[in-house]
């Protein structure tokens, strides 16, 4: 019996570990530039998808976050770098302007901090 309960915690160990440590495939979009703007759609569901948003520099963007979840959590979005910090109400799109000036990676994440994304500009 004690076997069991052995092999059982170290399974539930290995399993948070892969989950909170591990290498996952993430999603990644580029976006498109139509009539001198590019726009990206981030759906909030658990996470954010795509989760890793590449933007062409010195071109005005906006990414539209479309908050299915029911999570406190994903409530809102913040992008340190940039002093946004925006409320996400649950099933609205909400879109943020993003400044794409300078070229580099910009983190973002929710207002707890557990889940993020990354914003390419380049």
């Amino acid at each position: 019996m004690k076997l069991i309960v052995i092999v059982i915690g170290l399974g539930i160990i290995g399993f948070i570990g892969w989950w909170f440590f591990g290498k996952h495939q993430v999603a990644e979009e580029s976006a498109a530039v139509a009539d001198d703007q590019q726009v990206v759609d981030v759906e909030v569901k658990g996470g954010y998808s795509p989760e890793v948003v590449i933007l062409k520099k010195d071109v005005p963007a906006i990414l539209n976050f479309t908050r299915t979840d029911s999570s406190s959590c994903l409530d809102r979005v913040i992008f340190s770098d940039f002093g946004i910090n925006q409320e996400l109400p649950q099933n609205q799109k909400e879109s943020i302007q993003i400044d794409t000036d300078k070229a580099g990676e910009y983190g973002w994440q929710c207002g707890m901090d557990m889940f993020h994304g990354k914003l390419v500009i380049k």
